[in-house]
């Protein structure tokens, strides 16, 4: 009977080690796997995505930003999931850096590339390493025995981040609004879109993700803006062009036109002799950025009411005749 009682511990003991030996396999693997981490990290790394340093300016930022934006949206790569996974990296660096309070957050290591808290500190060896030990000694420690160290956790985590796009009206982007949308998935959003938004940038509504299963608070609504196009306006950074038709008439003698512009219908004054290709400025009518508001440009157009007009026709002739007599 005792020889059963031993024969029995062995038993006991040598699926113990088996156990043991399989669990090390595998931790051996994902040990393996994690070392690859700091390379994916450093792919992640908003200035290694934008191909700025970390000493650049904002305008260099925005700069790398739009030309990258442009070449790699979308529109211009239907179908290519490369492209379209490559701009979505360029959008959340851009939403990184482009905000100075993000980027001091992540350059003392308080967020993550992707606006995340973090959760713990890494040490010497980079985010898996340092004071955070092997997580897998410790499973091996409380399943096989030979104690454990306790430590604390990173605290309950943040729910996840939800994505969405839309598409903002043009004068939406230049003078700033607060919409109620509805997204693809059925939710409706309050967003604030702020003056000078652009095309591929993203907006994050804070809390307005998915709720956290561990008690932490909820994620972010990331939401990605499209500018539609206008019939009339086009966006040159802050500034905002148009053209703008006045006649014969009003260009030799001056005069005053209503022009519409984002801001509603303004008077333009245009001096005599003005000619077509001739820019008007009005101050401070481009993007309302509250620091320092764009200009609207107007580009003058002169138009014929009536061509085919008789006076019209004589004057036109009576001065090519002046032309020939010189």
């Amino acid at each position: 009977m005792n020889m059963g009682k031993m024969d029995g511990w062995a038993i006991l003991q040598d699926y113990d080690y088996s156990a043991k030996t399989r669990f090390q396999s595998w931790a051996k693997r994902i040990r393996s796997m994690t070392r690859k981490e700091p390379e994916r990290l450093l792919s992640m790394d908003p200035y290694s995505v934008l191909g700025v340093s970390r000493s650049a300016s904002d305008g260099e930022i925005k700069k790398a930003y739009r030309q990258k934006a442009k070449a790699l949206h979308p529109d211009q790569h239907p179908g290519d999931t490369a492209k379209a996974e490559a701009f979505k990296k360029v959008s959340s660096a851009y939403e990184i850096l482009g905000d100075k309070a993000k980027r001091g957050q992540f350059d003392r290591g308080e967020i993550d590339a992707e606006g995340q808290p973090r959760g713990f500190r890494g040490g010497a060896n980079g985010p898996m390493g340092g004071a955070q030990g092997d997580p897998f000694e410790d499973i091996l420690s409380g399943i096989f025995g030979g104690g454990s160290r306790a430590r604390r956790g990173p605290g309950p985590r943040k729910g996840r981040d939800v994505r969405y796009r839309v598409e903002v009206d043009f004068i939406d982007s230049v003078m700033g609004a607060r919409r109620r949308m509805k997204m693809s998935d059925g939710h409706a959003l309050d967003i604030n879109i702020p003056p000078g938004v652009e095309t591929a940038q993203t907006l994050r509504l804070k809390s307005q993700g998915q709720a956290s299963p561990y008690g932490g608070p909820p994620g972010d609504a990331l939401v990605e803006v499209t500018v539609k196009p206008h019939k009339i306006w086009t966006r040159d950074g802050d500034d905002v062009r148009m053209a703008v038709p006045i006649s014969l008439d009003t260009a030799v003698l001056g005069g005053t036109v209503s022009v519409e512009t984002p801001a509603g219908v303004l008077n333009l004054k245009v001096p005599e002799g003005s000619n077509t290709g001739a820019v008007l400025r009005l101050r401070g009518k481009g993007v309302q950025r509250s620091a320092k508001a764009g200009h609207l440009y107007a580009r003058i157009e002169i138009v014929l009411d009536d061509p085919k007009a008789e006076n019209l026709r004589d004057f036109a002739a009576e001065l090519r005749q002046r032309e020939n007599d010189r």
